[in-house]
């Protein structure tokens, strides 16, 4: 039987963190192969003996290898290139970059590093599947240190228009690299097509049409997979017990007002200040809403150390402050802004009661609040999604009000068009949200990939 073996920054080694996202992507596969999962341990050690040993750990029938990460190889290859370069340039702020050749240096060697150590446990056989913007180099890694079986890889963010990837000093080395794999996958068509017009315009690539392209040398099969959820998974995290508590206790301060619910990490990407903005101009537009509607954005912090990131909480508070100080009354907070996490069964639960949810990341590969939310709904009585253009789920969720997340009066008009929007209406647009939502769920996703990466299966 053929394995399947995951390569990504962080694994899913404590159970605690299999309930969404890449865990449920590629858990049962690698159950039913035995697989093993390669990843960062979470740990930074001094650099020595340790620094280059494998953690082994096992759990139904899955090896977690894990490895640490010298002070140098983190900084260089996780905070500054990864998450100071190619973040940003990926999510179109070039603005916000802070190029470094030595970063982009530590980032390939520690891509090689891992490589060499991941290629000696591979077997004939084995499927490696490589996901995510850490490892846009491993195949590349992998092809240097000997493995000549199929490799393919997923990227969970945008992959931007090609004058903005070569913005990357770096961007025809990595391009190189990425061509090394097999399959390369994308969340949506617009970022598929940035990547094979970069090639054909900067690489002398060919499109070959039925998703094939060849550059340098390699024909590579290049297409959109948009990733999906655990559609039916989500829906009894929303009828569970600390669902509905959650429900409970947020239901004793909005009394008979409507919930206009988001739910994001905090980063730059996500358009939290222009969307704490659309909240203010709702209230200044629309006077019908004020005591009569409550926001709640929770917004977990992200990258605490990076400076862009400090900025962007300040400018948060100051922006709730001012919006609460200019509309909020003795018993009526306009917008409850929640720097803090919660369950996914606490957030099913906020979800399931929300008149409104408010999805409008600036630019997102995919989003997978849109589909929770919509999961969560209540059919007989569904709440509105609001949806930016920018976000790779407005491929498939076309039912939401689309908006421009950069025109807070637009969306500001869309909030106030869903929650007086007719039963009948908010009926038909959810139902098609949730069929779309069920039939592409992250199984179809994994199987789409993975018959493209392994034509004859994984048994």
């Amino acid at each position: 039987m053929s394995r399947l073996v995951a390569i990504s920054n962080r694994t899913a080694v404590d159970p605690k963190a299999r309930a969404g996202g890449l865990a449920v992507a590629v858990w049962e596969s690698l159950k039913a192969t035995g697989g093993l999962w390669f990843g960062w341990s979470g740990d930074i050690v001094e650099e020595g003996p340790r620094s280059n040993t494998l953690h082994a750990h096992y759990d139904e029938g899955v090896e977690f290898l894990l490895t640490d990460l010298t002070q140098e190889e983190h900084d260089g290859y996780y905070l500054n290139y990864a998450n100071r370069v190619i973040w940003p340039v990926f999510h179109y702020r070039i603005d916000l970059a802070w190029f470094d050749r030595d970063a982009f240096t530590v980032y390939a060697a520690v891509n090689q590093r891992i490589a060499r150590q991941v290629e000696p446990r591979l077997r004939n056989g084995d499927i490696v599947w490589v996901h995510d913007y850490h490892f846009l180099l491993m195949a590349d890694g992998l092809r240097n240190a000997g493995w000549e079986g199929p490799i393919g890889f997923f990227l969970h963010i945008p992959f931007p228009a090609p004058e903005v990837f070569a913005a990357l000093p770096e961007h025809h080395w990595i391009a190189r690299a990425m061509c090394a794999y097999d399959v390369v996958g994308f969340q949506a068509e617009r970022d598929r097509y940035n990547f094979i017009q970069y090639l054909i315009e900067e690489c002398g690539g060919e499109d070959l049409g039925d998703g094939r392209v060849q550059a340098f040398d390699h024909t590579l099969t290049v297409k959109a997979y948009p990733i999906g959820i655990d559609a039916q998974g989500f829906v009894e995290a929303a009828h569970s017990d600390k669902a509905d508590e959650a429900a409970q206790r947020i239901g004793q301060f909005l009394g008979q007002r409507d919930l206009v619910i988001g739910v994001d990490r905090m980063d730059y990407s996500k358009g939290l200040p222009q969307r704490f903005e659309a909240v203010g101009r709702l209230f200044d537009n629309f006077p019908d809403t004020r005591g009569k509607v409550s926001v709640t954005q929770i917004t977990p912090p992200s990258r605490s150390k990076v400076e862009e990131y400090q900025e962007l909480r300040v400018e948060l508070d100051q922006l709730a402050g001012r919006i609460n100080g200019d509309y909020g009354d003795l018993d009526w907070i306009p917008l409850r802004y929640l720097a803090r996490s919660y369950t996914r069964e606490e957030l099913a639960g906020l979800f399931r009661i929300a008149r409104v949810g408010l999805v409008t990341p600036l630019r997102d590969g995919m989003n997978l609040v849109c589909k929770e939310f919509v999961m969560a709904q209540d059919e007989n009585d569904p709440g509105v999604l609001i949806l930016s253009e920018f976000a790779g789920a407005a491929e498939q969720l076309q039912d939401a009000l689309i908006v421009n997340p950069h025109d807070t009066d637009d969306v500001a008009e869309a909030i106030h068009a869903a929650l007086t929007m007719s039963l009948d209406e908010r009926q038909r647009r959810w139902r098609r949200l949730r069929d779309i939502t069920v039939e592409q769920d992250v199984s179809w996703w994994r199987e789409k990939f993975l018959a493209d990466l392994a034509p004859g299966g994984l048994s």
